[in-house]
C-alpha cells in the first residue's frame, strides 16, 4: 500500500480527517456502488450513510435522503468521493443542530486530537495568494484594517493578524453585509485572551449563520492561526461573498439555461443555491461546446493534470 494514503485535493477537506478515517470512508462510498452501475448515485448514500459514525444515531434514512435532496434534486445524479466527504461532514453539523448541540455525537469526526503523522497539512502558495489579495481589495480601507494592509501575498503576515479575530470578522461582513454588529468586534491593537476568544467564537457563530461549515474549527485554532484551517475558512467566507449575486436578476445571461418558455425549468433555476447554479452553467457550456464530460464539483473535476 502507499505510503501517501487517501489524498483530496481540497487541503482544508484533507485536514477534517484522519488517514485512517479517509480510507473507511472511501471503503464505505465504494460499496455503495450497486453491481450493475458504473459509478455511485446521490440514492445509493442513504443506506450507507445511516450507518457512518456520528449520523447513525441522530438521522433517519429518510432524513437524510430529504437532506441529500435539498442539494441534489436528480437522486440519479452520479458523486464523487469528495463531495460525499462534504455530504458526511454536513450531515453531521445537521445531526448536531438536531440533538441541539447537547449530545456529542458518538465517534463524529474531530480534527483536534494529538499531533499525529495520519494528518496531512498541505498549504496551497497559490491559493493563499488569492485570500490575500482579495483580502487587500477589500477590506483595504477598513478604518482599522488600514494600519495593517496590505498583506505580502509571499509571506505569512495573513496567519499573523488573523490571531485577534478581527480580520475574519471583517471579511465575514464583506461577503454578508449586517452579519456582525461591527460595535461587537474588540478592535484594541493588543486585545488581552479573554477578548480575542470572543471574537472568535463571534466569527464562528456568524461563518456558520451564513453557511459556512465549522463544525470541526474551533476559537483555538483561529487564536493560534493554523494555517490548512484558516485557509479553509477563508475560501468558504470568500465564496459566499463571489456566489452572493449570482441569480437572475444579477445574472440574466442564466436564463440561458432554460429551454424556451419553460416554466418549469426556470422555477427549478430560482431556487438552485448559487454553487449549483454555476454547475448547471458550466454543464450547459461545456455540452454546447461538445464536450461530454459533466462536471459535478469545483475541485477534482475542474483540475488542471
Amino acid at each position: 500500500m502507499s505510503s501517501v494514503g487517501v489524498l483530496v485535493s481540497d487541503p482544508w477537506l484533507q485536514n477534517q480527517f484522519t488517514q485512517v478515517q479517509l480510507r473507511t470512508l472511501r471503503t464505505k462510498f465504494t460499496s455503495a456502488k450497486r453491481s450493475d452501475a458504473e459509478q455511485v448515485t446521490i440514492k445509493d448514500l442513504p443506506p450507507v450513510m445511516e450507518k457512518l459514525r456520528g449520523i447513525q444515531e441522530v438521522l433517519t434514512e429518510e432524513e437524510i435522503t430529504s437532506f441529500l435532496s435539498e442539494s441534489y434534486p436528480d437522486m440519479d445524479q452520479s458523486i464523487e468521493f469528495e463531495p460525499f466527504l462534504r455530504e458526511y461532514l454536513n450531515l453531521q453539523e445537521k445531526g448536531a443542530s438536531k440533538s441541539g448541540g447537547k449530545k456529542k455525537l458518538k465517534g463524529s469526526v474531530s480534527f483536534l486530537k494529538a499531533s499525529t503523522t495520519t494528518l496531512l497539512h498541505v498549504i496551497n502558495e497559490s491559493e493563499k495568494t488569492s485570500y490575500v489579495n482579495h483580502i487587500n481589495n477589500f477590506l483595504g480601507e477598513d478604518p482599522f484594517l488600514k494600519n495593517f494592509l496590505p498583506l505580502d501575498p509571499a509571506s505569512n503576515d495573513i496567519f499573523n493578524l488573523i490571531g485577534d479575530g478581527v480580520l475574519l470578522c471583517k471579511l465575514i461582513n464583506v461577503a454578508v453585509p449586517g452579519t456582525i454588529d461591527e460595535r461587537a468586534i474588540n478592535t484594541k491593537k493588543e486585545p488581552n485572551p479573554w477578548e480575542r476568544n470572543e471574537n472568535h467564537t463571534l466569527c464562528l457563530n456568524s461563518a456558520k449563520a451564513i453557511g459556512c461549515t465549522v463544525v470541526n474549527i474551533g476559537t483555538q485554532d483561529l487564536i493560534e492561526a493554523r494555517p490548512h484551517l484558516v485557509l479553509g475558512l477563508l475560501s468558504q467566507i470568500i465564496k459566499i461573498q463571489l456566489l452572493a449575486n449570482l441569480n437572475l436578476k444579477n445574472t440574466p445571461q442564466l436564463l440561458e439555461l432554460v429551454a424556451g418558455d419553460n416554466s418549469k425549468e426556470a422555477e427549478e433555476l430560482v431556487t438552485l443555491a448559487p454553487d449549483k447554479m454555476l454547475l448547471k452553467w458550466m454543464n450547459f457550456h461545456i455540452k454546447k461546446a461538445g464536450y461530454k464530460k459533466t462536471v459535478t464539483n469545483f475541485s477534482t473535476d475542474v483540475k488542471i493534470r
